[in-house]
């Protein structure tokens, strides 16, 4: 027997999970853990120029340009946005405060942040030379700033915003000198984010910046909020009550749109990862919606997920594995269960141990999955 008055509103169903956020997640992860390891072992195996330029795309660019590589951090940033409508709605319709959720955000935010600095050495105790930022303190700062901005803007003002952030970001970098060089530099060496991380970045430098800067810096940390703010697009789409076939089409049609327009913008404004320019933002995102769209068309839409179910293990328990891989020595266990099998393994014994570094990795979720443990983070 309901104890609601007969006379009150509805309340808001419960928005139902969508395996394919959680599949394009583990998607996205598998990569990071060993999936581009396994890839570089399968292009040497193929060997030959096909196999090189194979291996070359699960690889960063040195610093202009895009490869599948590049698409990694950003993807995860954007479906960190997507999930948030689907976790916070409920706060928006005025059933509950706006400011209800602000405590778990904030402790979520702290405890992200902590785990980047776990996974950057905090323990060892050298302050001295410990990296402040990082890929988890910047999805720290992503989804704390995005979860603020979905509860406390409307779409239109969060539209204004990207837009705001797309634009000034550009006339930032494009008009704005650094003391060292003149304004419109995006060269590695002397661009303003640069000079800004080496001047006023806390903490040590990240060395594969060259020195010349952080690939978490300050300035790019502002872009990277608005690849967040993309996904929380997309999940609002998605909760939206139009056909799942128009949902899909849409998400598609948006993604092609920002990737004719990052592509043009680069012509001006250089699509450089570490830089996070707005016309790498775009570029990410535009991929970011096509894979969205493919994932929620093929298993939420058609409904063919048992193929899914090997991403879905890894994304349900994502930041768990991002953290073990570099705290457990998953290789060497791989090395001493299957090294006499990779070296009689012919051709084939370059992929050996990265597929049973990969293997071990997932049964440990499969075991936290099947007895229903997640870091919820």
């Amino acid at each position: 027997m309901s104890s609601e008055p007969k006379d009150a509103p509805p309340s808001p169903a419960i928005p139902e999970r969508l395996a394919s956020i959680d599949a394009l997640r583990g998607f996205d992860m598998f990569w990071i853990v060993g999936g581009d390891e396994v890839a570089h072992a399968l292009g040497k195996w193929w060997g030959g120029p096909h196999g090189e330029r194979f291996a070359e795309q699960f690889e960063h660019v040195d610093w202009e340009g895009f490869r599948f590589y590049d698409l990694i951090f950003p993807l995860f940033l954007f479906v960190v946005g997507v999930v948030l409508p689907f976790s916070l709605r409920k706060y928006t319709t005025g059933d509950h405060p706006r400011s209800a959720p602000l405590g778990r955000i904030a402790r979520r935010v702290a405890l992200l942040f902590f785990c980047g600095l776990l996974y950057n050495n905090l323990l060892q105790f050298h302050f001295d030379s410990l990296r402040i930022t990082g890929v988890l303190q910047r999805i720290a700062i992503c989804y704390g700033a995005a979860a603020l901005f979905y509860l406390f803007l409307t779409t239109r003002a969060r539209v204004i915003l990207v837009i705001a952030i797309l634009l000034g970001y550009w006339g930032v970098l494009a008009l704005v000198p650094s003391p060292e060089s003149k304004a419109g530099d995006y060269s590695k060496e002397t661009n303003l984010a640069g000079y800004v991380d080496r001047h006023y970045l806390p903490g040590k430098i990240y060395e594969s910046y060259y020195g010349y800067g952080d690939n978490e810096g300050l300035l790019s940390t502002i872009p990277a909020v608005a690849t967040a703010l993309l996904g929380v697009f997309a999940g609002e789409w998605l909760l939206s009550n139009r056909g799942k076939w128009l949902k899909a089409l849409g998400l598609a049609l948006a993604g092609l749109a920002c990737l004719g327009l990052g592509t043009l913008w680069g012509h001006v404004f250089p699509v450089i990862k570490i830089l996070w320019t707005s016309s790498y933002l775009l570029i990410a995102g535009g991929w970011s919606l096509i894979l969205l769209s493919l994932f929620y068309t093929v298993i939420d839409v058609i409904k063919l997920r048992a193929w899914a179910f090997f991403l879905i293990v890894i994304g349900m328990n994502a930041i768990t594995i991002y953290l073990a891989t570099h705290f457990i020595p998953f290789d060497e266990m791989a090395q001493k269960i299957l090294g006499g099998l990779a070296r009689h393994a012919g051709e084939f014994k370059p992929v050996v141990i990265p597929l049973g570094t990969l293997a071990l990795e997932w049964l440990l979720l499969y075991h936290l999955y099947r007895n229903r443990v997640f870091l919820r983070v």
